[in-house]
């Protein structure tokens, strides 16, 4: 299997998709909503937790892009523009793409996005 895509199907789709073309997948109960970074949907019936595992089981050690933020978000983070805890609002945004996505997330689960991205960045600094 190429470790490059993703592969979705349910009874009537099937999806091939390079990961680096998700933006983000919402939940709304067992329906999960995959948004391409040109906007696209594509609607599967089933859960956020059967989308991880797929992500998990298809990319391997790429799959570590995607952050689950709370019970209905799955954000790939490569698209992280800005967060603003204080609006409950993350934003994602692509380069190659004008435009940009508002997406309302708690105010604990922006915290805990903030703070690991801060912690990496912190790993990251030469000496």
């Amino acid at each position: 299997m190429d470790h490059n895509y993703v592969i979705l199907s349910n009874s009537n789709v099937l999806v091939r998709i390079t990961a680096s073309d998700i933006m983000y997948i919402s939940s709304d109960g067992s329906y999960s909503t995959m948004v391409l970074i040109d906007g696209r949907k594509h609607m599967f019936s089933f859960n956020l937790s059967s989308f991880e595992k797929q992500l998990e089981t298809q990319l391997g050690l790429e799959s570590k892009t995607f952050i689950r933020l709370g019970k209905s978000l799955i954000i790939n983070s490569i698209y992280i523009y800005s967060i603003n805890i204080p609006a409950q609002e993350l934003i994602l945004s692509c380069s190659s793409n004008p435009g940009e996505f508002v997406l309302n997330a708690s105010r604990d689960a922006l915290k805990s996005l903030k703070l690991m991205i801060e912690t990496i960045l912190k790993t990251r600094r030469l000496l």
